[in-house]
């Protein structure tokens, strides 16, 4: 692979690469965070948190440590910002997601940028733990956030409270973490997920509100759904080297959506239009967006396509949403 004039150390953000045919990063697996053809990228992976959470397993059991992902996951939300004379408060939770921001600390006082713990939980997960007395023995300041906390005098705040695994109302110190983020004026890092959000459906409430959401590994299908995009500013995957096990969505333009096999086009006449509600008025227990219409596509033998900032299109054997402008930046860490 051609490195960019952008590369550092062992990142570099890869654009417009010249490739003839669509290309798998890394070895051999079922997935790839994004095809590349004549120059440009054509489509992204979109992943359920299941299949994120399978996949990073299976990674650390079969290839990288899981203490290194942590570390490059930390790296990639460094190289996706501009940390230049600027004070930064990093709020941590008790699981990895924390544990992100622990080594995100560490870096930060490695180059020199005063930044500053606040734990909202107690808990550490053990790589977390690693990275936290990384930082502390780097001299990062570390309290415990209160609902006295001020945060009005940092420039960057990262969320790191809530990670993809969170399912349901947030409460006690975690809301009032969320709400003190999203009522400062500092620019704002979600790291992997805004906190708060459902990964699979983007629900939530509260949810921090970012300028930037830098997520691991590949872009989670919440992201995609419903109001999510509106709490998200601008969106950057960090491609850590997770092997992904199966695909589940796609993330493509609407010319470059195919469906091989049905043969349906989203230009044809057989194409179902359903809005948001209308697709969860369809939903039954447990039920994503995604799911209601893969089933009924596949009931219907026709496309079904639910409008939204990215408009989903599938016909039960493959599953796009659709972008018709530019695709979330990668960065390719390790």
């Amino acid at each position: 692979m051609r490195d960019s004039p952008f590369s550092v150390g062992k990142i570099a953000i890869y654009a417009a690469l010249d490739y003839n045919k669509p290309r798998r990063r890394g070895r051999c697996f079922p997935g790839t965070l994004a095809y590349w053809r004549k120059g440009r990228i054509t489509m992204q992976n979109v992943i359920t948190v299941a299949t994120m959470r399978d996949s990073d397993a299976h990674t650390i059991a079969e290839y990288t440590p899981s203490r290194e992902l942590m570390h490059r996951a930390a790296l990639g939300v460094y190289q996706a910002a501009d940390w230049t004379g600027k004070t930064v408060a990093i709020l941590t939770g008790g699981g990895n997601n924390g544990g992100d921001g622990y080594a995100l600390a560490a870096i930060l006082a490695g180059k020199g940028i005063p930044c500053r713990l606040y734990r909202v939980s107690e808990k550490f997960s053990a790589d977390g733990t690693f990275y936290y007395d990384q930082a502390i023995e780097a001299g990062v300041p570390a309290d415990v956030f209160t609902k006295e906390t001020d945060l009005s005098g940092y420039d960057i705040l990262v969320d790191c409270l809530l990670g993809t695994g969170f399912n349901g109302p947030v409460r006690g110190l975690f809301y009032e973490a969320i709400q003190a983020i999203n009522q400062s004026k500092a620019y704002v890092i979600s790291v992997d997920i805004n906190s708060g959000m459902n990964g699979d459906t983007g629900k939530g409430g509260p949810v921090v509100k970012s300028d930037l959401t830098v997520t691991i590994g590949y872009l989670k299908a919440g992201m995609l759904l419903g109001d999510a995009v509106w709490s998200i500013g601008k969106l950057v995957v960090a491609d850590i080297g997770i092997r992904l096990i199966r695909d589940d969505y796609f993330l493509a333009k609407p010319e470059e959506a195919v469906f091989p096999h049905s043969d349906l086009s989203l230009d044809g006449d057989h194409v179902t239009l359903l809005t948001p509600g209308e697709a969860e008025d369809l939903s039954k227990a447990g039920q994503t967006i995604p799911d209601v219409a893969q089933e009924l596509a596949l009931r219907s033998r026709r496309l079904v396509r639910v409008l939204g900032r990215y408009a989903l299109a599938t016909d039960g054997y493959r599953t796009y949403f659709l972008e018709a402008g530019e695709y979330p930046q990668v960065i390719q860490v390790g």
